[in-house]
């Protein structure tokens, strides 16, 4: 017998302010050179609707932070895996920027939003080691490997991993690459299963690139020379991420699903980071070219949620798996003894997968 990771339980939090592509049209886009854009702003949505597929977005309250979405989709996964939180091994919170306040945009990650979570959910539990993961937009998929790591090793049999971002409290009104970002939270319970045969989290691979593309994210002031302060906003070079994307994401899923074996037509679903659908769409037909197989219709290998989302960084693939899970993705199912790839690919810039067997 053997131990491996399964999840037994999953939840999300997507809050409830819609903003729709319409209420840009208002807005006052500068280029990075600090030169308004020529074309008017009404064709440079549309364009980037085109692109993106992002139709419409979601933004948090006011009144709550990135701790309180990764605290409500916590309990949603706890309740769905029906366990006491006290088991509860490790909570690993995947983020990027901590708690932003609406009117204050500095980053707050003291104490960590782990420990914020683990308070909220008021666990007296001492062994419950509570830490945060910054690792880009693959953060979660990253904590889902890290946990996979204490499972096996038998340091742990229960553990909550959560991706929460909200993106829209650092995102430059001026920069049109702000229409992208959006909040959320989603989370899983990983537990440990023991079986004479391969189950749950087969396999996974991570790669980092810094020599060249370290500051292809990175965090800069306002486009607008005349902002009126210094804050630092989220800043991409979206030509170099959508090369970079489809020079290493697509190799890397190759080599994880090789590396467990699994035939590549066997793969049921392929759950990656909700970017960009141009961008994902060019990843899972590269991926597939690689294995010198045609793929003539992606949209039921890799469930697409962006357009009625948009962005949020390492919420967008527990988000999505959770949605497939409770039914509320129209056309997408996920069965007991389907092989999953959930992939993401972001700051760092990192890359991750991993290959899993639904129990």
């Amino acid at each position: 017998m053997q131990i491996y990771s399964i999840i037994t339980g999953s939840g999300k939090y997507i809050p409830d302010i819609v903003v729709k592509n319409e209420e840009f049209f208002n807005h006052h886009f500068i280029n990075e050179n600090g030169v308004t854009l020529s074309k008017p702003v009404p064709d440079v949505v549309n364009k980037f609707q085109e692109i993106t597929d992002i139709k419409e977005r979601r933004y948090l309250s006011p009144e709550y932070n990135t701790s309180d979405m990764a605290f409500f989709a916590a309990e949603k996964a706890i309740e769905s895996a029906r366990i006491d939180p006290e088991t509860l091994d490790y909570i690993i919170v995947a983020h990027n920027f901590g708690d932003i306040l609406h009117n204050n945009i500095k980053s707050d990650m003291v104490p960590t939003l782990a420990s914020r979570v683990k308070h909220l959910l008021k666990i007296a539990n001492p062994n419950c080691v509570a830490y945060d993961l910054p690792f880009g937009c693959p953060g979660w998929v990253q904590g889902v490997i890290q946990a996979n790591y204490y499972i096996k090793s038998g340091d742990a049999k229960t553990i909550l991993v959560i991706g929460s971002e909200n993106l829209s409290r650092i995102a430059d009104p001026h920069d049109v690459d702000s229409m992208i970002y959006s909040d959320g939270a989603g989370a899983v319970i990983l537990q440990a299963k023991e079986s004479n045969s391969p189950v749950g989290v087969l396999c996974h691979k991570t790669r980092t690139d810094t020599l060249n593309e370290a500051h292809f994210l990175k965090m800069d002031i306002s486009y607008n020379p005349d902002f009126g302060n210094d804050s630092l906003f989220m800043k991409m070079n979206g030509r170099k991420l959508y090369e970079y994307a489809l020079n290493t994401v697509p190799s890397l899923i190759k080599e994880t699903i090789e590396k467990s074996g699994v035939p590549l037509l066997d793969i049921k679903k392929v759950l990656i980071h909700q970017a960009n659908a141009k961008m994902d769409e060019a990843i899972i037909q590269r991926t597939f070219k690689l294995f010198e197989v045609e793929l003539a219709d992606s949209s039921q290998i890799m469930p697409m949620t962006i357009s009625k989302l948009g962005n949020n960084s390492v919420a967008t693939v527990p988000i999505l798996y959770d949605k497939i899970m409770k039914g509320e993705l129209d056309g997408h199912e996920i069965k007991s003894g389907d092989h999953l790839v959930f992939a993401s690919v972001g700051a760092g810039m990192n890359v991750n997968a991993f290959v899993y067997l639904v129990p």
